[in-house]
């Protein structure tokens, strides 16, 4: 009893030690809300030390440094409770996963009063029972990785639109197979055997087959597509702290994607109309119309296409010299602050403190980190567009290169500006 008080008293309520789930999540909580209240106070101008009040781009910096370390102990605290959310998952997963036997068992109960009961209900429930036991099996042994979400959470650790729309097209056609393997072990009559037999025929289910191909094809050349594209600096990638169930339909920044959105809602279509025809017809494969095939090959490419199309290198357009009200028209020197100009700079997924702050600009043989310039409900600078940083002291006048590094780790072109004494 007492063993038992004291675990209770270390991790409940508002236990914030990161060990147990309760405490991950509590602590993250604490330190988004603490976070929030110092970009606020700070941003209104507030919190200042009068050692740096005097100077501009002291304050700026000394502003930049605090958020950056709080930003720090936010994300260590999100990467902390997003591991505890994929471990407590896999409990949710499996209750999805045997309620799902439980509704078909509700439906086939309802559906046999009047027509009764036939092998093909007792089939259908004993498929349903292989796959979940598949299922539980295959939860249990990425309990740490989501449960049976795992195998469609990708690199990036969020929720794979193409891997999703394969997986449940391969378990449909999985429990169709079962379904059938189950009649015909109950089969006594050879006629009824052979009939159960030419329901696995090609001719029958060609449509179904192509559609599982080509879905499956699609998840495999996409991650293929997206890891080259990331090696070649032609897409910027950020890895999230936890997979989200809004992830299949949208994009890494969290925006609805069209390519995406279209290729789950026409998949889930001819998934549904497929399932309902095995429901009619048990003894063969579902047999899908060439029409509704055709219309997934399309939204299938659309969804190809639309993976080769997005993203793109982060790219410096111009870089002028930052000029404030009253200020003169003059050369860049030391100690100025300059504009960067361009597009890309804050890769999607990238919008959280901790990955702003991780944006550097090469100004010659120097590494400037991007301050962070926070403003009531967000930051200024930097932003997808736009960057502003002091040229420090240790850059030699002359001519220059200014190159920039995103938080995905891709480098922008280069532009050289001139630097005078």
């Amino acid at each position: 009893m007492a063993v038992q008080e004291a675990g209770q008293g270390a991790h409940g309520g508002g236990c914030t030690c990161g060990d147990c789930p309760h405490g991950a999540r509590e602590g993250h909580r604490r330190a988004v809300a603490a976070f929030l209240a110092k970009r606020e106070e700070l941003a209104a101008g507030q919190g200042l030390p009068a050692a740096v009040a005097h100077s501009a781009g002291a304050s700026r910096q000394w502003v930049s440094d605090e958020l950056t370390q709080s930003a720090h102990d936010v994300a260590e605290r999100g990467r902390a409770e997003g591991e505890a959310w994929l471990g407590r998952l896999w409990h949710r997963t499996l209750a999805v996963v045997w309620g799902g036997c439980g509704v078909l068992l509700l439906v086939q109960a309802l559906t046999a009063i009047g027509a009764g009961w036939t092998s093909a209900r007792t089939a259908g429930l004993l498929a349903a029972l292989v796959v979940g036991g598949l299922l539980s099996a295959a939860a249990y042994a990425h309990r740490a990785r989501g449960g049976v979400l795992a195998p469609v959470i990708g690199e990036d650790n969020r929720l794979s639109t193409s891997r999703t729309v394969a997986a449940g097209w391969v378990l449909l056609v999985v429990f169709a197979v079962l379904v059938l393997a189950g009649e015909l072990a109950a089969a006594s009559d050879h006629r009824e055997r052979d009939a159960l037999i030419d329901g696995l025929e090609l001719a029958r289910a060609a449509a179904t087959v192509t559609v599982l191909a080509v879905v499956c094809a699609v998840a495999v050349l996409v991650r293929r597509v997206v890891g080259l594209r990331v090696l070649g600096q032609r897409l910027q990638k950020v890895r999230a702290d936890r997979p989200r169930a809004a992830d299949p339909l949208t994009d890494d920044a969290g925006r609805g994607s069209f390519a995406d959105a279209q290729y789950v809602l026409v998949g889930a279509v001819a998934a549904v109309f497929a399932a309902v025809r095995l429901a009619r017809r048990p003894e063969q494969l579902p047999e899908l119309p060439w029409g509704l095939a055709v219309l997934v090959l399309v939204s299938a490419a659309t969804y190809l296409a639309g993976k080769y199309a997005e993203g793109g290198r982060p790219v410096i357009l111009s870089v002028v010299r930052a000029r404030e009200a009253g200020d003169l028209d003059a050369p860049i020197r030391t100690g100025d602050d300059i504009e960067i100009r361009g597009a890309g700079f804050v890769p999607p997924g990238a919008g959280a403190a901790d990955r702003l702050s991780r944006t550097v600009v090469r100004i010659g043989a120097v590494h400037v980190h991007v301050p962070l310039v926070p403003v009531p409900g967000g930051f200024t600078n930097p932003s997808d567009t736009v960057l502003t940083v002091p040229v420090p002291v240790d850059v030699e006048p002359g001519r220059v290169e200014v190159q920039v590094v995103t938080a995905a780790g891709v480098e922008t072109n280069r532009v050289s500006i001139d630097v005078m004494d």
